[in-house]
């Protein structure tokens, strides 16, 4: 007892340096409609579940105390019978509890859908802002599709404009996530994902791989800068000064990786730079694993493989325009 005595009070001084040292939580400090929304999930849900933990806890020592073998003046009910009140307490404020909590999960869920762009309401009319964000060993690679430019480990989007963020990876298995904007997504290889988020204040937010991938994963991480149109337009202007273009074999070499242990080579590899001009198509031929000359793309491939199926076969016996590979 005097052990835990002493852990008890360390706990307190650990809590109380941690909330002492002005530490940001950035997912209880959102800037963005969806963070926003998780937030109120997370804090209501606790809430929910404090409300039968708590009672419970408390009854747990409150009963010990009481019904304790030294204690010979508590009553001792060995034939105690069958009571529905309990049994309706028990079991009632439990599924209470659980249709709650999984209304509102339903709910959140259904609307914060990451393929699904904003309401009106919140992100407004305007054409969102589409980047393609692909993840490479250890960095990030943001394409501008309709301005035609890229960068590594930077993003630049205006504020309270939304940002259509379509995902894959070249390698391995990782996790797009700016906790201050909401919700992580896994970018896998193969795979074409779609998150939308939107900043409703101006600032610079943290980003990273949610997902463990290896060496160099602990330093993936990227900044999400929400400013002003007329800075986002700065920003896109510096871009397209840049002297590096980015084509198949541009992307490939950024491809590569340092080799393991290579600090130097990785911390460089990760730095912020810019491409003025991006290969079109370049993120459909990441996506369909078909950058390197001469490969074809698997979209292609699927449809030749559909189109020898029999189901294929009985499509061409109805419809002369397609033609049968053999």
């Amino acid at each position: 007892m005097k052990n835990f005595g002493k852990l008890t009070g360390l706990l307190g001084v650990l809590i109380s340096a941690l909330l002492l040292s002005g530490c940001e939580f950035d997912v209880l400090n959102p800037a963005g409609y969806v963070a926003r929304h998780e937030l109120f999930l997370i804090v209501t849900c606790v809430i929910v579940m404090a409300c039968i933990v708590i009672p419970v806890m408390i009854a747990v020592v409150a009963f010990a105390i009481k019904y304790r073998a030294t204690n010979t003046q508590a009553e001792y009910l060995p034939d105690w019978g069958h009571s529905k009140k309990v049994e309706t307490f028990m079991w009632g404020i439990p599924i209470l509890v659980i249709i709650i909590l999984g209304s509102l999960t339903a709910y959140f869920t259904y609307k914060l859908e990451p393929s699904k762009p904003l309401s009106a309401d919140a992100a407004g009319t305007q054409e969102p802002l589409q980047i393609d964000a692909v993840a490479l060993d250890w960095k990030w690679l943001f394409i501008y599709p309709q301005y035609g430019v890229a960068s590594i480990n930077e993003i630049y989007a205006p504020e309270n404009r939304q940002v259509l963020v379509q995902l894959t990876s070249e390698n391995s298995v990782n996790a797009f996530w700016v906790p201050r904007l909401g919700t992580v997504l896994y970018a896998m290889p193969q795979m074409n994902a779609k998150l939308h988020l939107i900043a409703d204040r101006k600032g610079v937010f943290n980003g990273s791989s949610a997902n463990y991938s290896g060496d160099g994963f602990s330093e993936m991480h990227f900044k999400w800068n929400s400013v002003a149109q007329a800075d986002f337009d700065n920003w896109i202007a510096k871009a397209r000064e840049s002297k590096e273009t980015l084509d198949r074999a541009g992307y490939r070499q950024l491809s590569f990786s340092p080799k393991m242990g290579d600090v130097a080579g990785k911390q460089k590899d990760a730095e912020v730079r810019y491409f003025s001009q991006v290969e079109k198509g370049l993120y459909y031929r990441i996506v369909n694993r078909c950058v390197d000359e001469g490969t074809t793309c698997n979209e292609d491939q699927m449809k030749l493989a559909a189109a020898k199926s029999l189901w294929g076969e009985l499509c061409s016996v109805f419809d002369p325009g397609v033609v049968q590979k053999k």
